[in-house]
């Protein structure tokens, strides 16, 4: 070969296709956000306090509520719609959350009020008395004079913040770690969860648990240290963080569900033996996805509660948990913008039936009383939906898409 001849030429290997952002593959995401924001700009320039006032205070943090609820139902969906965990008791994480920023609420108040009224004595009052009188007006009500230990740090915001991460995903971590190394799956993993969840609820109801039992915890409407500011401004503070809380969680839900790790938890779904003989650590993914959506639901919770002004151990029941199985499947799981129509569309139906907003039916012979018959109207929703529609309302984006020219 002469110099510089060249051999033949190699043939040029065809580029790697360029992966697209996480938003160009996920334009739902886009979407939502945009449709969350147009909402929380529409409630704000009609609320009572920065607005119009065409928006009730009390309607104001029922849609509070509602946003909160789509958060949890979000986390239920990954955790079922995604990982193939049907888990009965996130509920009771979302509970765990409200008692956390619930204690230092009722705490933070109490004191505040007990020490306006000592004040005015002669002689200022010691930190004993102040803590001797906080615990008597707490507790009074169960017949105990003493500050329960889990209440050492109730004074605390910070503590009580951290709590409201670490009770969900401390219990979600050791709970998922026995269930899931002992390899338990479907039906089973139901019922365990489910057991956790009314055990829980069953030791909240006594009264020497330090949480009052029965009673729960009331008065979380009032907030320490802007206890002069309307509850019309205070509604729109927590309706707004509502709204925060729930586009940041669904952007990272979205996250999480999106590239490798979202193909594997899916594909754990679908067969997880095959996942496991493939060498991926299933336990781990899983306990991963069960932990991250509890925390979610404790912030949910931490969220929901100072809106309702009230947490009992009745909010943990394994019923509340299953409403929100029946939320998760008629907005359609394995779409988290349909787990969010799920839960706001059964959320703010049940508020409107319930709370007299919707005149009763008087047929005669009958008069149809809506609030013993919501219910029946949602289990036969549910199984309209399992029947007809099984991927749920968010089902039917899909096929307008398909229809589409």
């Amino acid at each position: 070969m002469t110099r510089g001849a060249r051999g033949p030429a190699k043939p040029r290997q065809p580029a790697p296709p360029r992966r697209r952002s996480f938003l160009a593959e996920n334009p739902s995401v886009l979407w939502f956000m945009l449709a969350l924001g147009l909402f929380t700009a529409v409630v704000s320039v009609l609320s009572e306090a920065f607005g119009a006032g065409l928006l009730s205070t009390s309607l104001i943090k029922v849609l509070g509520m509602t946003l909160c609820l789509c958060l949890i139902a979000i986390a239920m969906d990954v955790v079922w719609g995604y990982c193939g965990i049907l888990s009965l008791g996130h509920f009771a994480f979302f509970g765990l959350g409200g008692y956390a920023i619930g204690m230092w609420l009722m705490y933070a108040r109490t004191e505040i009020v007990i020490r306006e009224n000592l004040a005015s004595g002669t002689i200022p009052p010691t930190e004993t008395e102040v803590t001797e009188a906080v615990t008597a007006q707490i507790f009074g009500v169960v017949g105990s004079s003493e500050l329960p230990l889990i209440w050492s740090f109730a004074y605390s915001l910070p503590f009580q913040l951290a709590m409201v991460v670490l009770m969900p995903g401390l219990l979600a971590l050791i709970f998922g770690w026995l269930a899931f190394r002992s390899r338990v799956t479907g039906v089973y993993l139901s019922i365990l969860t489910q057991a956790m969840t009314l055990a829980l609820s069953l030791y909240l109801f006594q009264n020497d648990t330090g949480l009052r039992g029965n009673n729960g915890l009331s008065g979380l409407q009032n907030i320490p240290g802007f206890l002069d500011v309307p509850q019309s401004v205070i509604s729109m503070w927590f309706f707004w963080a509502s709204a925060f809380a729930l586009g940041a969680g669904y952007l990272l839900f979205a996250w999480v569900v999106w590239g490798k790790f979202g193909s594997v938890i899916r594909a754990i779904r679908d067969n997880e033996s095959r996942v496991r003989f493939l060498g991926y650590n299933v336990e781990g993914y899983k306990l991963f996805v069960f932990t991250l959506t509890a925390v979610a639901s404790g912030l949910a919770g931490a969220l929901y509660y100072p809106q309702a002004g009230i947490i009992n151990p009745a909010e943990i029941a394994p019923i509340a948990s299953i409403y929100l199985a029946v939320w998760v499947a008629i907005g359609g799981r394995g779409r988290l913008y349909g787990a969010v129509i799920g839960a706001a569309s059964v959320s703010l139906l049940s508020s409107w039936l319930t709370g007299g907003g919707a005149p009763n039916i008087d047929l005669g012979f009958y008069r149809i009383i809506w609030t013993d018959w919501w219910l029946v109207l949602l289990g036969l929703g549910f199984v309209l939906v399992t029947l007809f529609f099984p991927k749920g309302i968010g089902g039917l984006f899909d096929y307008l898409v398909r229809k589409r020219p």
